[in-house]
């Protein structure tokens, strides 16, 4: 099972604005509740992975309650954005305040009642996330970053490992990501720290000409692609990725081939469009999708039909059948 730190009612995409998580508290009593569930009914087998947005979310909906310093409500509190008070005199009307380390302020709360946290302590929250669901109950971490870079994803969990040894990450390699681009500007990050000549590459920043069919061919893309190739394996091996996954890829696939073949059938290929590049490449490729009708359930259906009427059976993989072109 999946539990995210997000709020329900204001959920967001792990990948856009406006994420607000909820406080600790309130994440580990979900984790705390399934896995005293799974014991309840005796299952064995079940996984808990904990996904935490605090990379990319900058406001909370409550300011929990701390009970003692230190505790995990004064940690999460430690994280607001505040503003030193001296008395009563510097509150609004409908203004909070709370101590502090020891000294009196008033958490930046907006117009909607959303608290905000301090720039900055994006790493630190995801961490402790990571840490304490992991103490909670939770058997493996989803962290979503803002792009798909193996050192960043190694920071994060090397600190997490520091406290749970045995951490083990589910990353998305998400469509969300303009995965081309993002390997791109690694690339040429890292090649101007090493003060190699970019003067034949477009600036860093121009998206349009770094992304330009023309970059294809050159030695930065082909580096780029390389590191693409390879990031399932470094992210394994350096970074604690225990589970790589696609999010939505039949959505892009099918959205793609799609496209693709309009335009020839619409265009000067007409029905070659689809014979060509559809139906004998599955032919050639063995596909069991070129046999729709069977993965329809029509030879089940016969099966059926068979069983009850017998030689009677009007089946329909007969010989009339086209399917048995294939």
């Amino acid at each position: 099972m999946l539990f995210e730190n997000q709020v329900s009612d204001a959920k967001q995409c792990g990948h856009q604005a406006g994420k607000v998580t909820v406080p600790h508290e309130d994440f580990l009593a979900k984790i705390n509740a399934v896995r005293y569930a799974f014991l309840e009914l005796g299952i064995d087998n079940g996984i808990i992975v904990a996904r935490t947005d605090s990379l990319g979310a900058s406001l909370t909906q409550k300011v929990p309650v701390s009970q003692t310093p230190g505790d995990l409500a004064s940690q999460y509190n430690a994280f607001l954005e505040t503003t030193p008070i001296n008395g009563v005199e510097d509150l609004n009307e409908g203004d909070t305040a709370m101590k502090i380390n020891g000294e009196l302020c008033k958490p930046t709360r907006l117009e909607n009642g959303l608290y905000q946290f301090r720039e900055g302590t994006e790493k630190d929250r995801v961490v402790l996330d990571c840490v304490t669901s992991l103490q909670s109950g939770a058997d493996l971490l989803w962290i979503e970053t803002e792009k798909p870079h193996v050192k960043q994803i190694a920071e994060l969990v090397n600190r997490v490992k520091e406290q749970v040894p045995n951490a083990k990450l589910v990353y998305n390699n998400s469509p969300s990501f303009n995965w081309t681009l993002k390997f791109r500007e690694q690339v040429y990050q890292e090649w101007a720290e090493e003060g190699r000549d970019l003067s034949a590459y477009p600036s860093l920043g121009d998206n349009k000409a770094l992304m330009a069919p023309e970059m294809d061919a050159t030695e930065l893309a082909a580096a780029a692609d390389v590191l693409v190739q390879n990031f399932q394996r470094d992210g394994a091996r350096e970074a604690g990725i225990f589970h790589h996954l696609i999010t939505l890829p039949t959505y892009h696939t099918a959205a793609l081939s799609t496209d693709i073949l309009s335009e020839g059938y619409f265009g000067d290929l007409g029905m070659l469009a689809y014979v060509r590049d559809v139906q004998r490449q599955e032919i050639r490729r063995e596909q069991a999708s070129v046999k729709h009708q069977d993965l329809a359930g029509s030879n089940i259906g016969d099966t059926h039909k068979e069983y009850f009427s017998g030689d009677n059976a009007l089946k329909a993989g007969g010989e009339d059948n086209t399917m048995n072109q294939f």
